[in-house]
């Protein structure tokens, strides 16, 4: 895989979790770029050490669904004791009026924009609109609707004119191929699997990628051979099955990501 040049090199995919729910061999869902830009909080703190949760910038939230933003809650506490700089919380509107509502509330969590002190807040909140690209943590960053159960987006990140791409929780979808066809230099692309095929309709209710419905939304890609495609959000009950099913499919360049990988782009 050719390497996503910064201005201080390749930039560093760190997969802190990658799964589509938890067992002690499972994490979800949480990467890392360069250990500044975080993509989804499913396990930000309980899969780093407490430099690594202090070190980070911003955090981009896919959606709201409890398994992608869980750790915004212990990763806000631990760095209001450190007394961290403030971390930005950054995804759509939607995604955004859902923790403020039902997450850090002063109820289910306490609201750390006000934590130690409005001034010196612990998070602070950063609202994407879809399709602008603005500039987090140092990358380029676009969200793109996907198709979920509810508010999603995809993320497109760039730097130095190269891209990699993580596609939120969907299942078959549109406008994320169109979006990918616009970058001219996109290294990889983090994909979502979640089910084997036997269990179709599970997904489909939940909005997920089986291996067959996968297939054809990558040949939605112009060259989905020459897209190194990183697959994770696979269920713990159906890891081999979905792995076995994903090693059969053919004109696509797959790999399932692993924890603890660290992978330069």
């Amino acid at each position: 895989m050719a390497a996503l040049a910064g201005s201080d090199g390749p930039v560093q995919l760190r997969v802190v979790g990658c799964h589509g729910g938890e067992t002690p061999k499972h994490r979800t869902c949480a990467f890392l770029l360069d250990e500044r830009l975080a993509i989804d909080a499913g396990s930000l703190t309980s899969g780093l050490d407490l430099p690594l949760q202090c070190k980070l910038e911003a955090v981009l939230v896919s959606h709201s669904h409890l398994d992608h933003v869980r750790d915004l809650a212990t990763i806000a506490d631990n760095r209001a004791q450190i007394g961290c700089p403030p971390l930005q919380v950054v995804g759509t509107k939607a995604t955004l009026d859902v923790l403020r509502r039902h997450f850090f509330n002063d109820l289910l969590w306490p609201d750390f924009t006000c934590i130690p002190s409005k001034k010196e807040p612990t998070i602070v909140y950063r609202t994407l609109k879809p399709e602008t690209r603005v500039v987090i943590a140092g990358f380029g960053v676009r969200a793109v609707p996907v198709t979920h159960t509810i508010d999603t987006s995809a993320f497109i990140v760039d730097k130095d004119g190269a891209a990699v791409a993580y596609s939120g929780d969907t299942g078959p979808t549109d406008r994320l191929w169109h979006a990918l066809a616009e970058e001219k230099d996109l290294r990889a692309l983090l994909m979502e699997v979640s089910f084997p095929n036997e269990l179709q309709r599970l997904a489909t209710l939940s909005g997920h990628h089986t291996p067959q419905t996968l297939l054809k939304d990558l040949k939605k890609y112009h060259r989905p051979k020459d897209l190194p495609t990183l697959l994770y959000h696979i269920k713990p009950a159906f890891q081999a099955e979905v792995e076995k099913q994903c090693a059969k499919l053919k004109g696509v360049e797959l790999t399932v990501l692993s924890l603890g990988e660290q992978i330069l782009l």
